[in-house]
């Protein structure tokens, strides 16, 4: 049989343990819950990124949306533009054809009296000796 101090030393034994195991629960609560907390932290960040990326993923499909609208609306323009340059280049085109029509007639009637200028003072200046030699005799001047 055992006595009772054998007992009392076996208890002691066990409660030592019992503590020691206590010690290393308690050791093993501390750190996860400092993991816990660093965890916790670290989503924290990640959902904060995660929140600006979608906040600039957001604007960013406004400024998309914004220019597609924009560029729309400028090419509607341009196109409006096109047309209307177009109408007035049909109504002005017959006025054209028409000054370059003058245009040419002019530059022909300027020839055509050129021509008979340069005649006239051909014929001016050929009569011009005999005009002289009749006045000369008509004068009787030699």
């Amino acid at each position: 049989m055992t006595s009772n101090d054998d007992i009392l030393r076996a208890l002691g034994r066990v409660e030592g343990r019992l503590t020691g195991i206590e010690d290393n629960v308690a050791l093993l609560r501390k750190e996860v819950s400092d993991e816990k907390v660093s965890a916790h932290d670290s989503r924290a960040v990640l959902h904060k990124r995660l929140d600006e990326q979608a906040r600039q993923i957001a604007q960013l499909d406004t400024r998309v949306a914004i220019s597609g609208g924009a560029d729309a609306r400028i090419r509607e323009e341009i196109k409006s533009l096109k047309e209307t340059v177009e109408k007035n280049q049909e109504a002005v085109a017959p006025a054209l054809d028409e000054w370059k029509r003058m245009k040419t007639i002019g530059y022909g009637i300027s020839g055509l009296i050129a021509f008979a200028g340069l005649t006239i003072g051909g014929i001016i200046a050929y009569a011009s000796d005999g005009a002289v030699a009749a006045l000369r005799h008509w004068l009787k001047i030699n």
